[in-house]
């Protein structure tokens, strides 16, 4: 089985103070894809620099030609789905039909809340997610839709082109539980995870493995529910939230090690963290490239 690698480049850098060359760096490197999170503002990087995600994948768009590029995750903690869609078919036209939608429930994090808001139950999350990504779909592919909704309402949306790439640009659907995986079933063309939250502290790797391959069999199940083949997904693991934590960067070899052993859990696209000194995300640059160049043609052997 063959493995894609990805990058996640956080939007905290001015775009002509270091932005830019990021993204063209990551297309010289050969990466798949290169995604950036979509959120007001992240943990620590709160009370420091952070920009728009739309915005900065418009701009990355017109500094490359080949890498795709995407959002890993939107969600519907500040998104409508009638407005989303209007940036997202503005996008993949700017980028020549490179763009993939990561998305997800939300979270509980600074974008629960920014909108003034109370932050929703895991349910609410729930109830909301499974109305936002039908009616995207749906906004996505015909020209005009309308709908009302528990949550979100559109009225004559027009939608015209469409996208480039037809009939519309992936979904790639971050779920762990039950009613997201079903949603990952019937409209993901990937499904995303970054691994059991409760081993992070002190799971081990073994435990992780576990936890990724009962994740992949609860999405097979909800695939089979529906009749549909659970290999038409791509199956996409965000790195650095697994108990091996930022280790695998360390080296070309660990790194290797830790990929192959994903590939044999059946993923098909690891994403690793762009470094970023003095955080979470801090790595030796130098290897970070070399695992670049250098993993991807070792992992097919």
């Amino acid at each position: 089985m063959s493995l894609r690698l990805s990058t996640v480049i956080l939007p905290y850098r001015r775009w002509h103070e270091g932005g830019r060359s990021t993204w063209t760096r990551a297309e010289q490197l050969g990466f798949h894809t290169a995604y950036t999170y979509d959120h007001l503002s992240w943990r620590s990087f709160r009370d420091g620099p952070w920009f728009g995600a739309v915005p900065t994948l418009t701009a990355a768009a017109t500094v490359t030609e080949r890498l795709r590029l995407g959002t890993l995750v939107t969600s519907p903690n500040f998104r409508h789905p009638v407005t989303l869609a209007k940036e997202l078919i503005s996008l993949d036209d700017i980028s020549g039909g490179r763009i993939t939608l990561g998305i997800g429930a939300g979270g509980t994090g600074f974008d629960a809340t920014a909108l003034g808001q109370e932050p929703w139950t895991p349910r609410e999350r729930a109830d909301r997610f499974g109305e936002f990504l039908p009616l995207l779909d749906r906004l996505l592919t015909e020209d005009a839709v309308s709908y009302e909704g528990d949550f979100y309402s559109a009225h004559e949306a027009r939608n015209i082109p469409g996208c480039v790439q037809r009939p519309r640009l992936p979904f790639a659907v971050a779920a762990t539980g039950p009613r997201g995986l079903a949603l990952a079933a019937r409209h993901g063309q990937a499904w995303v995870t970054t691994g059991d939250p409760k081993l992070f502290e002190n799971g081990t790797p073994q435990q992780s493995d576990r936890a990724l391959r009962q994740q992949g069999d609860r999405l097979a199940d909800a695939c089979a529910a529906i009749g549909r083949e659970v290999d038409e997904l791509d199956r996409v693991l965000l790195t650095g939230f697994t108990p091996e934590r930022s280790r695998p960067l360390e080296s070309v070899d660990a790194f290797v090690d830790f990929a192959g052993r994903h590939r044999d859990l059946g993923f098909t696209e690891l994403v690793v963290h762009w470094p970023i000194p003095d955080s979470d995300f801090a790595a030796d640059e130098k290897v970070f490239e070399r695992i670049a160049m250098e993993a991807p043609a070792q992992l097919k052997e």
